[in-house]
């Protein structure tokens, strides 16, 4: 009997573009879903519990949780089962890495990509923001100026492109 080899999906796109709905239907179809926004949300608590950490000791938790998924990424691939990592991937050299770890358990990755224009970005960030929750990490208008600047689209990576309508 040999084992079913795992497909492991890395989602790619700015805030608001879709990545958790999109990664949110595969969980429906059997994939498991990693996410640091979760994880984080979970060690940290509501924001209305008042807790805040400085920005280096938010990036420092973000990296720690980062580094046990990527763990828990391996077991599952080892395990066979299906994953949808649930990131940003904003960096080359971060989709390249997962991509080589995920070939290096055997295991098939894709890539997808979700697109849309910055108007719809920021009709969904507006309403996002308002609500609460792991998926509503607050973005204003600054914050998204600095990921689209510092954004590396995709481009022959292998990726899937998923065009996100304004409706």
């Amino acid at each position: 009997m040999t084992q079913q080899l795992s497909t492991v999906v890395l989602m790619c796109g700015l805030p608001g573009a879709g990545k958790t709905t999109y990664a949110m239907e595969l969980v429906r179809r059997g994939y498991l879903r990693l996410s640091i926004d979760e994880v984080v949300w979970q060690r940290l608590g509501q924001r209305d519990a008042g807790l805040v950490l400085e920005a280096e000791a938010f990036d420092q938790l973000k990296e720690e949780v980062r580094r046990e998924q990527r763990q828990e990424l391996v077991d599952l691939m080892l395990a066979g089962r299906d994953v949808v990592v649930d990131y940003s991937f904003w960096s080359r050299a971060a989709r390249e890495d997962y991509k080589a770890l995920i070939e290096k358990h055997g295991c098939r990755w894709e890539l997808v990509h979700l697109k849309t224009d910055r108007k719809t970005l920021e009709r969904r960030l507006e309403v996002r923001n308002g609500e609460e929750g792991a998926n509503s990490v607050t973005v204003d208008e600054a914050l998204l100026d600095r990921y689209l600047a510092k954004f590396e689209e995709p481009h022959g990576e292998g990726e899937q492109v998923v065009i996100q309508s304004s409706t």
